[in-house]
């Protein structure tokens, strides 16, 4: 079996699609998933599983919506994929503060039309850069002062797409390394 991560968006912002992680976990766990770890509120899950990716995230899409009722883009990376991440930012090396880097998670590679709609875009409190199914962003301020945030790729590059801290990807890395 191999290890995998989900990136579940949009849940337990604001009190809005709850859903606690324990539950998940034993839900995930009860649905052939295996050695569930979940990290934070914000929708991390570690697992065993010899599915193909496509079908990881159709079936727990399906879990979350019959236990819960609401749609949730799930995101999967490989640990593989989650190494690759952590060790290949290109503003890791330029920026010491590490409260100030982000990666967007992407559900696929966008077009070269929506790639130009982004890079066309210059920010001036933030830099980015997109590596296939992924932006890693740096902010010079705080990322809520940005106007670079999780809604504006998704609506530019017209994809799914799902942000989560440097701390947090570090911890996935770790977590998805054991």
């Amino acid at each position: 079996m191999k290890k995998h991560i989900a990136i579940l968006r949009g849940i337990n912002v604001g009190g809005k699609r709850k859903i606690l992680m324990a539950d998940l976990k034993e839900l995930l766990n009860k649905n052939s998933f295996k050695n569930c770890t979940t990290y934070i509120q914000s929708g991390n899950v570690i697992f065993l599983t010899d599915k193909p990716v496509i079908e990881i995230e159709q079936k727990i899409k399906q879990i979350i919506f019959e236990k819960y009722g609401f749609d949730v883009p799930v995101l999967v990376r490989t640990a593989n994929e989650i190494e690759n991440i952590f060790h290949n930012n290109p503003f890791l090396l330029k920026q010491t503060d590490i409260n100030k880097l982000y990666v967007a998670f992407l559900a696929e590679i966008p077009s070269d039309e929506n790639l130009e709609k982004l890079t066309a875009i210059h920010f001036d409190n933030a830099n980015y850069e997109i590596n296939g199914k992924h932006v890693f962003m740096q902010y010079n301020t705080k990322s809520s002062d940005s106007k670079l945030t999780n809604n504006l790729i998704e609506n530019k590059l017209k994809v799914t797409a799902t942000s989560r801290n440097w701390k947090t990807v570090t911890k996935l890395f770790e977590l998805s390394s054991t």
